[in-house]
């Protein structure tokens, strides 16, 4: 597929995927949602890649919503309730936390609709340039894409109270202090640092990044504990006797890296 809005790309086992309105400061159109989708949909299904690395073009990674997705929705007009919104919301999640591990480079401002596609990301790691903010109340809307379970989650409830009641804006460097991002790197080290943990994480076997995964977002939100040490168990029993185990037994005797990506 071709995309208008976003930028594809492969080196070696790992896929970047780009946001790209750099003249709009990657300002999330409707094309937009659907093409990351469908790009990331794209890197999910190719068995050459491992990870992914979202970021984006110019110096903006995402300024938040188009407007005119705004005024094409405004009640106003007519007076008439708008229909909650519906796909790529839903969609975008799902890819990423039923996928390959995602790193997002966070390369400039990440506002509203721009903060709330990097939070489902596994890793989340940003350039000394990047600012963030859940701007939502300030532009007369509330939060979306599951920010309100996820973001709490990440930076616990009162500072994500604090983020989403007032929409202030933070910098990089609180950001990593609050737990949002991993780490701070100065601009010309973010995507080449990003890549290359995308690339560590790749050396990893498929099916325990794709078990580990699962189970991270199963029973992060689980209150049963009994149920968090049952899929525990199933998932043991489904890597047991697995090519990558083996190899990783191998490995262990023979005193040397395990080769996983022999394997695929």
């Amino acid at each position: 597929m071709e995309y208008e809005t976003v930028l594809l790309d492969r080196q070696e086992d790992v896929g970047i995927l780009t946001l790209n309105r750099p003249e709009k400061m990657n300002a999330v159109s409707n094309q937009m949602a659907y093409e990351l989708c469908e790009a990331m949909e794209e890197l999910n299904d190719d068995e050459s890649v491992s990870t992914i690395v979202l970021t984006g073009a110019g110096r903006a990674f995402c300024s938040g919503a188009d407007v005119s997705r705004f005024e094409d929705g405004v009640a106003a007009k007519d007076g008439k309730a708008v229909e909650a919104p519906k796909g790529p919301r839903l969609n975008w999640i799902q890819q990423i936390r039923s996928g390959k591990p995602v790193v997002c480079a966070v390369n400039g401002a990440s506002i509203g609709a721009g903060m709330t596609r990097i939070l489902p990301c596994d890793v989340r790691i940003a350039s000394e340039t990047a600012r963030f903010s859940m701007r939502f109340v300030r532009v007369g809307i509330v939060p979306e894409i599951a920010s309100t379970q996820i973001l709490p989650q990440l930076v616990g409830l009162q500072v994500a109270a604090d983020l989403m009641l007032s929409g202030r804006t933070i910098d990089a460097t609180e950001a990593e202090r609050i737990g949002l991002v991993l780490k701070v790197l100065k601009p010309e080290e973010l995507l080449p640092a990003s890549i290359e943990l995308a690339r560590e994480y790749a050396e990893i076997g498929p099916t325990m990044l794709r078990e580990t995964k699962g189970l991270l977002y199963q029973n992060c939100v689980e209150q049963d504990i009994a149920l968090v040490t049952q899929r525990e168990g199933a998932a043991i029993a489904r890597c047991t006797g697995t090519p990558e185990q083996r190899e990783a037994i191998a490995a262990f005797r023979e005193k040397r890296t395990p080769d996983f990506r022999s394997l695929r």
